[in-house]
């Protein structure tokens, strides 16, 4: 009898599988290490992370919430977004598109290690952030722009 995996196995799976060197980063998470993750299958937007805390209650009420990884050491959120994410959200100050390939520096879905977790973890379907929807949370004219997702 075989057994469903975990959401959080399903998660690790993904990012895995969406890097080009899965079994590296297999071996640094068996290790209880962050994983520098590099994709080209979605991009990195950065956000401070109490705005980012905020912004999740209405992207996920408007189901097009995906990965977000924070970092309490440094109070930054990495929000995992389609790969035309810099189309979108280039001319918004409150966010950093990060190059292609950028290395995301994670822990295995489930775990969190040196300040690093999944506040929002991946869970293996692909599923990610909708950069337009991103936008109209951090946009200027947002006092969250809550308001937009109710």
């Amino acid at each position: 009898m075989t057994t469903k995996p975990t959401a959080a196995e399903a998660g690790t799976a993904w990012l895995a599988q969406c890097s080009d060197q899965p079994a590296a980063l297999r071996r640094v998470w068996a290790a209880d290490g962050l994983a520098a993750v590099r994709s080209d299958v979605w991009r990195v937007v950065e956000a401070d992370l109490l705005r980012s805390v905020d912004a999740m209650r209405p992207l996920g009420r408007a189901g097009v919430l995906g990965p977000v990884l924070v970092s309490t050491e440094a109070r930054r959120a990495w929000w995992l977004t389609e790969v035309s994410a810099e189309d979108h959200l280039d001319d918004i100050p409150a966010l950093t598109v990060r190059p292609a390939r950028w290395p995301l520096l994670c822990p295995e879905v489930g775990h969190s290690l040196y300040g690093r977790g999944w506040l929002e973890a991946p869970d293996g379907t692909g599923k990610l952030t909708d950069p337009i929807a991103l936008g109209v949370v951090f946009g200027p004219t947002s006092s969250l722009s809550a308001e937009a997702f109710r």
